[in-house]
């Protein structure tokens, strides 16, 4: 069976499953029975400073749904703890001391100066945990306060922040990154020019998700009025996998620990990020979703795929899919694909000739002999997979590789072996210099 073992910064866990910062890691009781229910670790809510903030007494989360009600995109308003320091550093200290063999990591998040740093972590240091997530992420409440993103967006600040903590600390120190910002390689390049341990990615990306038509308020709404929160679920994780990606395949920062966070559902989703170099996954808007039990189905999804492919431990195959994520520029031009329609699995839905007739490239059949029938027209497919996407019958389009020395029936021209990209192609006005 697989060893889901976890040693991240040497911080050990029995698999990489841990909770986000969010309110499922708010107190002790939810904490453990989020152990008790197989989660490896958790990152405790974030703590500030004494007094605490005050959260909205009303509406603090918005949705995006399927058409069958499932959650796709999650948003809310929520700020940090509202808890009292002092509980909340009790409970922390209680919650390892009973589960020793377990994560537990404590995100923080104080104005950006020097001595509120010192201060929150010396005493978070006395519950013996066993790392802290400074929390550069937030892009709602705390940001207007100069925290949060705030933070994120500036290098330097990250830097400087992260230079202060190491100092101060004997714990492992993770950065935990904004998405909200032009290029994640700036912030992950500063995190570890101050001396941070890792990096933690993605935080919630800011938005609006709905206006209620009657009130004329962005929803969630707090007495007819509401603000931007933070975007999270199952629709962020292609936003957070190509940002663990730009960081894993960076000259700067490639090779620095990354825990993964945004839209973990699923245990392929799991194992897709640490392909991409995750040490551990943070998940919170499945277990909100869903209830702490879900981490039983990730547990043992992940370990029956490792044991279907053949790999013993995480790391057989940790970051095997860096090397295979490349700039568009670099792409083999002569790989030349077309679409194949199962007819055995085709239900006539017609999906696939209405995308392809109405927006691209009308290479689909809606009749042959009269009858309805829906094949490709390989003289016209540019292999874009467009119908793949939007049949409802899985495996029932699929891609074919041209073999190299065929004809290509759209462009008349034979296949070409080898690999050639936009660099050189002739076409391109630059490719002399590129090639030089």
């Amino acid at each position: 069976m697989a060893d889901l073992r976890t040693n991240f910064l040497g911080i050990k866990s029995p698999n990489p499953f841990w909770l986000a910062s969010a309110p499922p890691t708010d107190r002790e009781v939810n904490v453990t029975r989020a152990f008790k229910a197989g989660w490896g670790g958790v990152v405790w809510k974030t703590l500030g400073e004494d007094p605490p903030i005050v959260n909205v007494n009303g509406p603090r989360y918005g949705a995006i749904h399927g058409a069958d009600r499932r959650l796709l995109g999650f948003n809310n308003i929520e700020l940090i703890t509202d808890r009292p320091l002092d509980i909340n550093l009790q409970e922390i200290k209680a919650v390892k001391r009973a589960w020793p063999d377990r994560a537990v990591v404590v995100s923080l998040m104080v104005p950006c100066e020097e001595r509120s740093w010192q201060s929150i972590l010396a005493r978070v240091e006395e519950t013996e945990c066993d790392g802290v997530e400074l929390n550069f992420g937030c892009p709602h409440g705390m940001s207007e306060r100069g925290m949060g993103s705030a933070v994120g967006q500036v290098p330097e600040y990250i830097e400087m922040v992260a230079r202060w903590c190491k100092q101060h600390t004997r714990m492992p120190v993770i950065v935990k990154l904004t998405p909200n910002i032009t290029d994640i390689r700036y912030p992950a390049r500063a995190a570890l020019k101050g001396g941070a341990d890792a990096v933690s990615l993605i935080n919630t990306v800011s938005s609006i998700v709905s206006v209620d038509l009657d009130t004329f308020s962005p929803n969630p709404s707090i007495d007819g009025k509401g603000s931007h929160g933070g975007y999270c679920g199952p629709a962020v994780k292609p936003i957070a996998l190509n940002m663990v990606a730009e960081i894993a395949r960076d000259a700067e920062t490639r090779g620095m620990p990354i825990s993964a966070i945004g839209g973990i559902t699923t245990w392929r989703d799991a194992a897709e990020f640490i392909a991409m170099s995750a040490g551990t996954v943070q998940v919170c808007t499945a277990a909100m979703t869903y209830g702490f039990k879900i981490v039983e189905e990730m547990i043992a999804g992940l370990s029956g795929w490792m044991d279907s492919k053949g790999y013993a431990t995480l790391d057989d195959f940790r970051g095997r899919a860096v090397p295979n994520v490349t700039d568009w520029q670099y792409l083999n031009l002569n790989y030349v694909t077309k679409a194949h329609i199962d007819q055995d699995l085709c239900i006539q839905c017609g999906r696939c000739h209405i995308a392809c007739e109405d927006t691209s490239h009308q290479a689909i059949t809606a009749m042959v002999d009269g009858r309805r029938m829906f094949t490709v027209k390989d003289e016209e497919c540019v292999g874009c997979n467009l119908c793949v996407e939007v049949c409802p019958v899985e495996n029932c389009i699929t891609m074919v590789p041209m073999a190299a020395g065929a004809v290509d029936p759209r462009t008349g021209r034979t296949v070409e072996p080898g690999y050639a990209n936009w660099t050189t192609h002739p076409n391109n006005p630059m490719a002399r210099q590129a090639a030089e």
